[in-house]
């Protein structure tokens, strides 16, 4: 049987430009590229401003892709702002994540400190957490620890928030163990972003075996396969996210489950 990984198939994490650091592409030409792949949509990401107004534009210029976008936390947007998430979520915003490079789980995985840290700010957070659950949108966990990360699914839970996104779980800063992602799965409103550049030299080049067994103990329900690509030094986003199924198909994972990581559930998080 020919299986084509990427008809169908949608990037809920994926970096394009204007942007501060360099990318590979612009956000129409990025979008070109995953409509000529023939890709059913993707999520674009800014760890410094609002993509959701770039994604309407591109919407109406690219034919043939569905382009979203959403907000990143970080302190450039006022960090836990969530003024600044209703307008998003107002404008279209499909994803809220948590701080990334203003985390200060982030910062001091790279030898920094201070940043934003969620216990600090809890009545903010649950303020955002009312809005994301409101208009039924993903919650990302950004870059907090685990154990933040934990804290923060309990809360968005408790506020209806059912449509919660972890962020590179394998990547060293943000790690959560198998046990640990299969606990959080058994929910049934956690998943797991699963990211093809957490397996190069971006993030200190994650085995992918360590991402077959977390797949394997969470589950493939819980899954959504994402390339988090964009950077000149790196595969092209579309073809990342292609090296990522042939790698995974080879391990075992059949053309259903991949259909399900790839596109059944991406698709339904973006369901509003």
């Amino acid at each position: 049987m020919n299986f084509d990984f990427l008809e169908g198939a949608v990037d809920l994490h994926v970096h394009s430009a204007p942007d501060v650091d360099p990318r590979r592409f612009d956000d129409f030409e990025l979008a070109r590229e995953a409509a000529k792949a023939r890709m059913g949509a993707i999520l674009i990401k800014s760890h410094y401003a609002s993509t959701v107004e770039r994604a309407f534009l591109v919407s109406k210029v690219v034919p043939g892709i569905c382009v979203y976008g959403g907000l990143v936390l970080n302190e450039t947007v006022g960090g836990l702002n969530p003024e600044a998430v209703r307008v998003a979520l107002e404008l279209g915003a499909r994803e809220i994540w948590m701080p990334t490079r203003s985390a200060n789980n982030h910062r001091r995985h790279h030898g920094g400190n201070g940043g934003i840290a969620l216990d600090a700010h809890l009545e903010a957070t649950d303020k955002i957490l009312a809005l994301v659950a409101r208009h039924n949108a993903i919650l990302g966990t950004g870059h907090l620890s685990p154990d933040e990360g934990c804290r923060l699914i309990e809360r968005a839970r408790a506020a209806g928030v059912r449509k919660i996104l972890v962020t590179h779980p394998e990547w060293s800063c943000t790690s959560y163990s198998p046990e640990l992602q299969a606990k959080l799965a058994a929910g049934g409103d956690v998943f797991f972003e699963r990211c093809f550049v957490s397996t190069t030299h971006r993030c200190g080049f994650t085995k992918f075996a360590t991402i077959e067994q977390a797949i394997a103990a969470a589950g493939v329900d819980s899954t959504v396969l994402a390339t988090d690509l964009g950077q000149p030094d790196t595969p092209a986003p579309t073809e990342g996210l292609r090296l990522y199924a042939e790698r995974l198909r080879s391990a075992g994972f059949s053309p259903d489950d991949l259909r399900k990581m790839m596109c059944d559930n991406p698709r339904a998080l973006l369901t509003a």
